[in-house]
């Protein structure tokens, strides 16, 4: 039970670490457009991203998969940088007969959460697999940290929606200059990461 802990532990401390910020700022952006009374969309939204990393970081660890480290280095930052641009097209329901776009940019964005969640979770993967070494029994460390994964990110996402609610509703600020705001701070970082890229300049030469 003590390892289960560590790993549990670890998993939580990898995607909370200011220092490795990439995937803190991939949750951000996927929560920016959303208010604290949206909490059920939320929930589905992480829940795509959470089926995704889940997917890849067994698969990976497992060794099923190969993949090249620096390649998943460079394409995490690019769905931030994504996900953030997407959000500059946020447009406010205010009229039932929106909802029917509204529900289809919804589906968008789950489809768009779990295919980059295949991708946040080979980034997982190299941590869990690195502190792994040649230990015989991994699945129950590659559950335990993937616990401890999900607390962090839930840890992340009620924060954010918490700060939502704060700026929108006790503040009265607008809406969408709130989006726009945080969503153009993550895409500066993101983008910044994505030029800094060590596999990039080396592509690039």
């Amino acid at each position: 039970m003590d390892d289960f802990l560590i790993y549990l532990r670890l998993g939580f401390d990898h995607i909370t670490d200011p220092s490795g910020y990439d995937h803190i700022l991939f949750v951000v952006a996927l929560c920016a457009v959303y208010t604290l009374q949206q909490w059920r969309q939320v929930l589905i939204l992480v829940t795509a991203f959470t089926i995704g990393h889940s997917i890849t970081l067994a698969m990976a660890t497992l060794r099923l998969i190969q993949y090249k480290t620096e390649v998943i280095e460079l394409l995490i930052p690019i769905t931030i940088l994504i996900t953030a641009f997407a959000n500059f097209f946020f447009q406010e329901t205010k009229s039932k007969s929106a909802s029917s776009n509204q529900r289809s940019r919804n589906r968008l964005r789950y489809g768009l959460a779990m295919a980059f969640g295949l991708i946040h979770g080979m980034g997982f993967s190299n941590y869990l697999r690195s502190l792994l070494g040649r230990e015989a029994e991994i699945v129950k460390p590659l559950l335990a940290f993937n616990i401890g994964l999900e607390i962090g990110q839930l840890l992340i996402v009620s924060l954010m929606l918490l700060l939502a609610f704060v700026v929108l509703d006790i503040l009265n600020k607008s809406r969408l200059r709130w989006v726009l705001i945080v969503s153009g701070i993550v895409a500066g970082m993101a983008l910044s990461l994505v030029i800094n890229n060590e596999y990039l300049k080396e592509v690039m030469q």
